[in-house]
């Protein structure tokens, strides 16, 4: 299985998915820092947003107008449906060209099912969707390497560079990191990134963590 497989997987198993996919907000912590950095008054991009559980709900809950992009066009049903006062795109993150920036870019549990190099591909795009001072939030895994999850019984693909990789592709695109967190015992054991975009001036680094430290400046 390749990181081209999870489209259709995503897609074959969207009811599956709605039903399984927490609603505990495990995330709010740094959902909440995210929504506190970005500029007031814009909208947020997120990217691989499933049927809008938790997440974008989360967001349109504190008064945020979202535009949300996902792969399977099932899921986008399911966020019109649920939220039919907000914007949903079908679409593939690798190839997105919305020629409009936000004020804030999610890309949680979505960004690390892509391959590597596709991955490294996607730090221009965020930028191009990122207005001056916008957040940008993803996870990916704590170390470089490709690993096989499984659900309903397929294979699930995820990928992750190393963290100094990460951290010198936001730089070079603009965006100074604001917080990392590697295996964050307070979210599920997750590998998170926040940054926020600079305006196309290189930033440098100004936060780190592990072991659930969580520092932000």
């Amino acid at each position: 299985m390749s990181a081209d497989d999870i489209i259709d997987l995503y897609e074959r198993h969207a009811g599956a998915y709605d039903r399984d996919r927490a609603r505990t907000l495990q995330e709010r912590r740094w959902l909440d820092e995210f929504l506190r950095l970005a500029p007031p008054g814009g909208t947020i991009l997120d990217l691989g947003c499933g049927m809008g559980e938790p997440m974008a709900r989360y967001v349109l809950e504190q008064g945020l107008p979202l535009c949300g992009v996902d792969s399977s066009p099932t899921l986008i049903g399911m966020c019109r449906a649920r939220f039919p006062g907000s914007e949903w795109l079908v679409g593939d993150m690798r190839t997105l060209e919305l020629g409009r920036r936000f004020a804030g870019v999610l890309a949680w549990d979505s960004f690390f099912h892509l391959t590597m190099d596709h991955q490294r591909g996607m730090f221009r795009r965020f930028a191009d969707h990122a207005q001056p001072g916008a957040p940008l939030l993803f996870t990916t895994g704590p170390r470089e390497g490709e690993a096989m999850g499984s659900y309903c019984g397929e294979a699930l693909y995820h990928a992750s560079l190393e963290p100094s990789e990460y951290q010198g592709l936001l730089t070079a695109h603009g965006f100074r990191v604001r917080a990392h967190v590697a295996d964050d015992p307070d979210c599920g054991g997750h590998t998170v990134w926040l940054a926020t975009f600079d305006g196309g001036t290189a930033g440098r680094s100004e936060a780190h963590g592990a072991g659930g430290r969580f520092t932000t400046t």
